[in-house]
């Protein structure tokens, strides 16, 4: 098992450290760019080493992230209970669909003049944002999960007794919860590009205004560092969630051929 696990690690790591060693030696070794251009990986290197030192970039860290904590909470307390009782209820559907139909291909970013005019530049702001992105994820997987239960199962647990919300504890939420997870998981990962992106406008702290900042007085190495840093932690958030799922719903195991 550990040596399936060291090998699928060695496949992963081939193309990034492939993609190390071409810039390396274009940058370092034949200096075919301009480093305003594109800067060697020792000055991105030196560059990181002075935004931990100095406490900058985990300061803008932590600010995403805290925003990313709030905007995803708020969207799976609105979206799961939503989510259910439009997949569960054909009045609630009839109700919500046309509306929620409508703002839904607006892409989150085109709110940001409003949420400016709304909340100011700030938290609020972005949070707002980040939300909406969130939101629909989580809704429609929602949505598509409670309308996959298996009516079987529902109709044995009635005839076995189980009142209303029974039903729902016992049948209903472990059927659904897979496609709630899976919305969880793509819920993570527009609202973090979001955040990026609204932080690049609508904030005074963040991954998104270090790198706008920092493109600003022309210190490419500084915003490889913040774009590196956002690849990495999402990553990081993608492996959680799937962790989580495995340890969550261990019934779930994926086909490989």
């Amino acid at each position: 098992m550990k040596r399936v696990g060291l090998k699928d690690a060695g496949w992963r790591l081939i193309l990034p450290v492939l993609c190390i060693s071409i810039w390396y030696v274009a940058t370092d070794v034949f200096h075919l760019t301009h480093p305003v251009i594109l800067p060697s990986p020792t000055a991105v290197l030196r560059a990181f080493v002075r935004l931990a030192s100095n406490g900058e970039l985990l300061d803008n860290i932590g600010a995403s992230l805290l925003r990313i904590f709030y905007a995803n909470c708020a969207a799976l307390a609105l979206a799961v209970p939503l989510g259910l009782a439009m997949g569960l209820y054909q009045p609630v559907e009839r109700l919500f669909d046309g509306l929620l139909s409508l703002f839904r291909p607006i892409p989150p970013l085109a709110w940001v003049p409003l949420s400016i005019l709304w909340l100011g530049i700030g938290t609020l702001s972005v949070v707002f944002i980040t939300f909406l992105a969130a939101f629909f994820a989580v809704l429609v997987n929602t949505i598509a999960g409670a309308r996959s239960v298996d009516k079987q199962l529902v109709r044995a647990a009635q005839s076995l007794g189980a009142g209303r919300q029974r039903l729902m504890v016992a049948v209903i939420l472990p059927s659904v919860a897979p496609a709630i997870f899976t919305g969880f998981r793509v819920a993570i990962g527009v609202s973090w590009m979001s955040i990026v992106a609204a932080e690049l406008i609508a904030a005074h702290s963040g991954l998104g205004y270090m790198i706008m900042y920092y493109r600003e007085v022309l210190r490419t190495d500084a915003i490889i560092v913040g774009m590196l840093t956002i690849g990495v932690i999402g990553l990081a958030m993608d492996f959680g969630t799937r962790w989580l799922e495995s340890r969550l719903m261990p019934w779930r195991t994926g086909f490989h051929l």
